[in-house]
């Protein structure tokens, strides 16, 4: 035992007990052949001490993103967050507040979580949605596995527009499923879903086709279009959807999405070097309600008639489902989920339409700046909401650097996923035309 204090005469002591001769024993029932028979490569073990000076030196090579302007995004993003949220989540009951098994004790709780499922349902359009998942990425994997197990089919159509990131989280999830995914090419002009490719996929076999909406580029897809070709053929259609653009677009229920995820954190929520975040997932129909991952809080009333919260299904829980589980997630972020519910509530709904117009417009008038670059050009057609893509015969790592020098954090470059002279800006509510001029001119020197 490394961290309790133990004798050897404890030790075998507990081995005499046990009947054994050494602990190797313990593990005589795993199979020689699957076990490691050398060392961990990992370095020797520090004091408490030297651990703690260790992460310090880690964390100071993180960039401060108070101290420096951000127009990168890809999936996490440098919103305003009102500064009421974090008095309010802050407080006691929900900071400590664990999971709500015990429903006659935990209503407030168990009500935050309803008025968060209550939003989500409003902005995606859909009829219910779950207390939330770990992210956007997982919870669009469990999204398909939902699909399959709908459809009884195990073939999944993901664009190849779709992030890379969670291309790869739903790649993981599905190949140990024996589950299938066929790719949609996208087109070189438009940046968009090759609608070609679409006569080449056999639809009757496909449980479900997934857009990603705007798509990783920024550029808002034909999503309408997908939703009917797959519904032509008894499949279901998934979006996953960034929560801002919900604000300007249409819903995904108006455009016949089965089932609407996506990552929450731009809802209030800070980036935090990477999490936590949280995933939200809503969907349509009876027939998909029981089979949704996670939990859902519903409303009730007691013996009295007064208005109560309890959790109405659990997909998971060790102690009803077992081996009927439909999912394996069982919890939920329920504080970044509470954080989503008070940004939207006290944004109300011009304050929502508010940031997402913004963002609209300062990407639009950024990207037209970048463009009066000599050497620089947009290579896609598509229009898009608050990110776009822009390609150069420049090293934009090397270019990243010397902003960062001068306090800016530029895009994303593209050369990692196959798109060398590429970059992916981002642009928020949070940024202003000074710092949009400002790097231009900067970026406008080092090109």
């Amino acid at each position: 035992m490394r961290y309790i204090p133990l004798t050897q005469a404890e030790k075998q002591e507990m081995l005499d007990t046990l009947g054994i001769s050494s602990v190797q024993e313990l593990f005589d029932d795993i199979p020689q052949h699957i076990r490691l028979d050398t060392d961990l490569d990992l370095p020797e073990a520090l004091t408490e001490a030297e651990l703690v000076k260790h992460f310090q030196a880690l964390a100071q090579k993180n960039t401060d993103l108070n101290s420096v302007v951000s127009f990168m995004g890809a999936g996490a993003y440098d919103h305003l967050i009102p500064s009421a949220i974090k008095h309010i989540v802050g407080r006691g009951e929900f900071l400590t507040a664990y999971t709500p098994y015990q429903a006659e004790i935990s209503q407030g709780v168990l009500q935050s979580t309803f008025e968060y499922q209550s939003l989500i349902a409003e902005i995606t359009g859909m009829e219910v949605a779950n207390a939330s998942m770990y992210d956007g990425a997982t919870a669009l994997a469990e999204a398909c596995l939902m699909a399959c197990a709908a459809t009884r089919r195990e073939l999944v159509v993901l664009p190849s527009t779709l992030h890379p990131e969670w291309q790869e989280v739903v790649k993981l999830y599905l190949e140990n499923q024996d589950v299938q995914i066929a790719y949609l090419p996208y087109d070189g002009q438009t940046g968009l879903i090759d609608a070609q490719a679409l006569e080449g996929v056999n639809w009757s076999e496909v449980a479900c086709v997934v857009v990603q909406q705007p798509n990783f580029f920024g550029l808002l897809e034909n999503a309408a279009c997908l939703g009917e070709r797959i519904h032509e053929h008894g499949g279901l259609f998934i979006m996953a959807v960034d929560p801002i653009s919900l604000s300007v677009l249409k819903a995904p229920g108006e455009l016949g999405a089965d089932i609407v995820v996506g990552d929450g954190q731009s809802l209030g929520n800070a980036m935090g070097f990477g999490g936590p975040s949280l995933g939200f997932f809503a969907t349509s129909g009876s027939k998909l309600v029981r089979r949704m991952p996670g939990r859902v809080v519903g409303e009730t009333v007691d013996t009295e008639g007064r208005r109560g919260f309890v959790l109405t299904l659990q997909t998971r829980e060790q102690h009803i489902r077992r081996e009927k589980a439909t999912s394996n997630i069982c919890s939920n972020q329920a504080l970044n989920a509470l954080v989503a519910a008070i940004y939207l509530n006290i944004l109300g709904k011009e304050g929502y339409q508010e940031v997402g117009n913004h963002c609209l417009q300062k990407a639009h008038y950024f990207k037209q700046q970048i463009l009066t670059i000599d050497g620089l050009s947009s290579p896609f057609s598509a229009p898009s909401f608050r990110e776009f893509v822009i390609q150069g015969d420049v090293d934009w790592e090397e270019i990243n650097l010397k902003l960062l020098e001068k306090g800016f954090l530029g895009g994303l470059p593209l050369d990692r996923y196959g798109l060398p002279g590429h970059v992916l800006f981002s642009v928020t509510e949070a940024r202003t035309k000074e710092e949009m001029d400002t790097f231009t001119t900067l970026l406008r020197g080092l090109i």
